[in-house]
């Protein structure tokens, strides 16, 4: 809470996910305008990874937990005792993930854009890996998924994967189009640009 006296009149104040939603619709504009400057695009990218590793960190334990808790509720197996011990150790288990995936997301990000052979979706997907494991050690059984599911995700035992980031947190999903957007401005530009050297 803000102490210090009203804040400045800057007109309404936007969730993370507004701020990402505008900012991507402006650079939208721009591109159709004839494009953004790369070093306006390549701090756009950087403003949006950032916003996705803090993102990672804020849902993906809230998620673990979220999902643990249907599962066990569908599955109907265990007493409500067991089910809140299960749930609070898929928190645990999604904070691990989180930090695991933060990584792996962070060295996608440190490469030139046109070096990104991964998206962040593909990435943040493994997060599934913590929480599959203690659902496991909790003696749930495998859930029936469609055949593309069990082709695409051989060990998501329980359909965790997330289709879009908007299963995790609408927020980080509009953050992720942002991101989508700023490297798509990037590579268009120097696309236009033509070879250099």
């Amino acid at each position: 809470m803000n102490v210090a006296g009203p804040p400045p009149d800057d007109g309404p104040s936007l969730a993370p996910g507004d701020e990402a939603r505008l900012a991507a619709q402006s650079l939208k504009e721009a591109a159709a305008g004839g494009g953004l400057p790369e070093d306006v695009a390549l701090a756009r990218l950087a403003e949006a990874s950032t916003a996705l590793l803090e993102g990672v960190a804020r849902a993906v334990p809230d998620w673990a937990a979220r999902a643990a808790g249907t599962l066990l509720s569908a599955w109907g197996a265990v007493g409500a005792d067991r089910q809140r011990e299960v749930v609070v150790a898929a928190r645990e288990a999604g904070e691990q993930a989180a930090r695991r995936v933060a990584a792996e997301l962070a060295e996608l990000f440190a490469l030139d854009p046109g070096e990104q052979r991964a998206t962040p979706l593909e990435i943040i997907r493994t997060a599934v890996v913590e929480p599959t494991a203690v659902l496991a050690g909790a003696g749930m059984p495998d859930v029936v998924r469609d055949p593309f599911e069990e082709r695409a995700w051989p060990g998501d035992r329980f359909g965790l994967v997330p289709r879009t980031l908007r299963d995790l947190d609408p927020d980080l999903a509009a953050v992720h189009f942002a991101w989508g957007v700023a490297k798509a401005a990037v590579l268009r530009g120097r696309a236009r640009a033509g070879p250099q050297g």
